[in-house]
């Protein structure tokens, strides 16, 4: 069960109880397993997904069949791509899977569109969120266009790992994290373990050498 989980996020905590009971009573909790597509091309929208736990991938999938990472939602986040949906009232052009087994509140696009128009909290909230996606994305572009990839690689391995010193992820799921081949990403990933940086394993690479892989990471 949850309780309030308007507490759970910054732009419903700042609410006023009147307005956040209501949400309470209008909104619903839906719970998916990992692996599950949350939203995907082609549906329009018609509710915001809070997500109260676990970890959504947002992908952008191309004509060619080959996929890149365009953010993640973590838990006490929305999702900013159908927020920008649900305003234009247009559909997905992208998927979100549910890379942990998630919990999240749907909040119909009815009581979201009187919230955006007469609390001048939540709708702070909502185009904050906007903002800073809007950078994030911007970013891969860059990235993208312009980011040598053994340099991509190293921070993305660095990032995926945290604390950690393996890595749980294939090579074609790499190669969709950095919007590029799977045979690049596996020669770049030859390389690093013949400079062992790095040692591999089915489905799981083990970062050797941290720091070495940072000075990558740090290169431009």
């Amino acid at each position: 069960m949850i309780g309030d989980w308007t507490e759970r996020f910054q732009g419903t905590a700042r609410l006023p109880r009147a307005v956040r009971d209501r949400l309470i009573k209008v909104a619903r909790v839906t719970h998916m397993s990992e692996g599950t597509q949350v939203f995907g091309p082609m549906n329009v929208p018609d509710s915001l997904f809070f997500l109260y736990e676990g970890r959504i991938r947002v992908v952008q999938r191309s004509d060619m069949g080959r996929d890149i990472v365009l953010y993640r939602v973590d838990a006490g986040e929305s999702c900013v791509l159908t927020t920008a949906c649900m305003l234009a009232e247009e559909a997905y052009e992208a998927e979100g899977i549910a890379e942990t087994d998630i919990t999240a509140i749907a909040l119909p696009k009815a009581a979201f569109d009187r919230l955006v128009a007469e609390e001048e909290a939540f709708r702070a909230f909502v185009f904050a969120a906007y903002s800073r996606r809007l950078i994030d994305l911007l970013r891969v572009v860059d990235d993208v266009a312009f980011g040598q990839m053994d340099v991509r690689l190293a921070a993305r391995l660095l990032a995926l790992a945290g604390d950690f010193k393996e890595v749980t992820a294939t090579h074609q799921h790499l190669a969709s994290e950095l919007g590029t081949a799977r045979e690049v990403v596996s020669r770049i990933l030859q390389d690093f373990q013949k400079r062992e940086l790095i040692a591999q394993s089915r489905g799981r690479i083990a970062l050797l050498d941290k720091p070495a892989l940072r000075d990558i990471a740090a290169a431009e």
